[in-house]
């Protein structure tokens, strides 16, 4: 068995032994309902229904307590047999409602496997290690509300999450990674810096940007739609809803209807979607007149939002939201040019997390499973899958493969980014499609005269530009850098006897002009001169994690310089040099 293999089987133990400590505390005074307790990255959670009882965090210690004792016992953990029959039975006389309904969703025939450790047993698949004392080391860290089955309409249970390492040494290491994550939370720190906020009046999933947080999102979508320009990529328009016909002929309606926001026209009753993704509107500009193969390659770049009704359950600052903006590409070409097109692709990815700091990538192959959510012939997708393999390996990717992951019309090259606490997020993405192509009957004339069907290659670099920055602003704990920060100075002055020194600084930060990585992009900053001590100014100016701090007094003006202070340290730097001196800081 493989390591991984058996870090997984520790946490699944560690999910039942959490349900058998809550049973022993609480099942005498209230019928405790258990769900589903699966292992899960990093560690394991348990579903439960406690009733009319309410369980929050400060209850964590108890039950953890109660764990620890079943560990030390060193229980033996055994597995039985039961025909569907006898399983139903079980799940009646313990009350057990949602393990019938487990049971009963079930084939016919099927033996069913139960685990019990001391007196307390449970539907499960298993597998389990041999007893209570082979799990490692642990800790319960949270407590929150889940949805049956993950549907809003069905009850609400609570959800008791622990994170679980095969060592205490493990365990430590990543306990301090999510204290660190927790100081560098989005949600936090776009409240603190004053990036973004909701409103209930709008609605939960649609954030809405301040000057400050849409100066940065300006910044991000400039550069990322400059990277495509100057590789022949072409901004387009599309409008923001369509008739559901559309997505109905490209296979999004079968997929993804349940996602679709719909729009009713008032005049005729027409059926209408506010647009989920830009890719089927792409393919109608491109088969809005005939086509040949000396256009081709035709490259195509959109930064649009798009709309998808996600459940209310599942949305979470701007990890998940309603309403996301997609810097969004399609190519259309021929086969033989599949390989180049990608190559581009594959280095403006590079640069672009280069310059913003998370250049340490690697590609997820993402590839179909054998189940019935994708679309298209079978053999167009081994051909695809081993294509994108080969220019993984061409393009030299360090890369892995995953079956499942695939979008339903083709197979993807997923860029997954560490960020500066050593996570991984998923962020750029090229995807290679056969299939939509074929849908909408696209195609152009050849040199033989005959119609020809292109390959649609889809590429993002950013993504969701929202997830993106929720990824963003973790990885530079708000510390951005100067090019996209949406406040890049802040002059803090130390008394009004300066004013007229402050008039040549300002006079020489407006001829500045950044040219790396975005050409023109003129000095954002601000003047401090309200009479407060330096102190409370310096203060307020590092809460704001401003990149570069001048501050002023008569001596910087008598030596016609200023004191520079950076998060490394504080300089002093002469007037005329101070120009060159901003261009050269990252």
């Amino acid at each position: 068995m493989s390591n991984s293999e058996n870090v997984e089987k520790m946490r699944h133990t560690l999910s039942h032994i959490l349900a058998a400590a809550v049973k022993d505390l609480y099942g005498t005074t209230t019928t405790v309902k258990f769900g589903i307790g699966p292992a899960v990255e990093n560690g394991f959670y348990y579903d439960i229904d406690f009733g009319a009882m309410k369980v929050e965090e400060e209850r964590l210690p108890e039950i953890e307590g109660k764990m620890r004792e079943i560990i030390a016992e060193k229980l033996p953990i055994t597995m039985v047999e039961k025909t569907k029959e006898e399983a139903l039975a079980w799940a009646k006389v313990e009350k057990q409602n949602y393990k019938k309904e487990l049971i009963e969703e079930l084939p016919e025939g099927e033996h069913i496997t139960f685990y019990t450790l001391g007196d307390f047993t449970d539907l499960c698949r298993g597998p389990h290690e041999e007893n209570t004392g082979e799990v490692g080391a642990f800790k319960l860290i949270r407590v929150s509300g889940a949805y049956w089955k993950g549907d809003e309409k069905r009850e609400q249970m609570t959800r008791i999450f622990g994170v679980a390492f095969g060592s205490q040494q493990e365990l430590d290491d990543y306990l301090k990674m999510l204290d660190e994550a927790k100081k560098r939370d989005h949600r936090k720190l776009g409240k603190d810096l004053d990036l973004f906020c909701f409103s209930d009046l709008v609605g939960s999933g649609l954030p809405m940007f301040t000057p400050r947080g849409g100066m940065i999102r300006n910044r991000l979508e400039e550069y990322s739609l400059s990277l495509r320009a100057t590789k022949g990529f072409e901004r387009v328009w599309s409008p923001h809803i369509t008739k559901v016909d559309l997505y109905k002929k490209s296979g999004h309606y079968e997929k993804f209807g349940a996602e679709l926001f719909m729009v009713h026209s008032q005049v005729n009753g027409e059926e209408f979607a506010l647009k989920p993704m830009n890719c089927p509107h792409h393919t109608q500009i491109f088969d809005c007149k005939p086509r040949t193969y000396r256009e081709l390659p035709i490259r195509m770049m959109e930064c649009t939002t798009d709309y998808r009704d996600e459940k209310t359950g599942e949305l979470g600052g701007l990890s998940r939201v309603r309403s996301l903006s997609q810097d969004d590409s399609h190519v259309f070409c021929r086969r033989a040019q599949v390989k180049e097109e990608v190559g581009v692709l594959v280095g403006i990815v590079k640069e672009f997390y280069e310059v913003i700091g998370m250049d340490k990538l690697r590609v997820r192959l993402s590839y179909r499973d054998d189940s019935d959510a994708y679309l298209g012939d079978k053999k167009l997708w081994d051909m695809a899958q081993q294509q994108i393999k080969e220019l993984a390996e061409e393009n030299k990717l360090e890369y892995y493969e995953a079956e499942g992951e695939a979008a339903f019309y083709g197979p993807k090259l997923d860029f997954m980014a560490e960020d500066a606490i050593g996570r991984e997020h998923q962020v750029a993405t090229i995807q290679l499609d056969f299939v939509m192509p074929g849908r909408f009957e696209l195609g152009f004339v050849n040199e033989k005269g005959e119609m020809e069907q292109p390959v649609m290659i889809h590429h993002a670099t950013m993504g969701s530009t929202e997830r993106f920055l929720s990824v963003f602003i973790e990885h530079t704990a708000g510390w951005f850098p100067l090019w996209c920060a949406p406040e890049q100075i802040r002059i803090l002055t130390i008394n009004d006897t300066v004013s007229d020194y402050v008039v040549k600084i300002t006079t020489l930060l407006d001829g500045v002009e950044l040219e790396e990585p975005l050409i023109h992009n003129a000095l954002r900053y601000h003047v401090d001169a309200r009479n407060e001590s330096l102190g409370k100014k310096i203060r307020e100016a590092t809460e704001m994690k401003i990149p570069m701090v001048l501050i002023v007094g008569p001596k910087d003006k008598e030596a016609g310089e200023v004191s520079v202070r950076l998060r490394d340290g504080e300089q002093k730097v002469k007037l005329e040099a101070l120009a060159e001196f901003i261009k050269g800081q990252k």
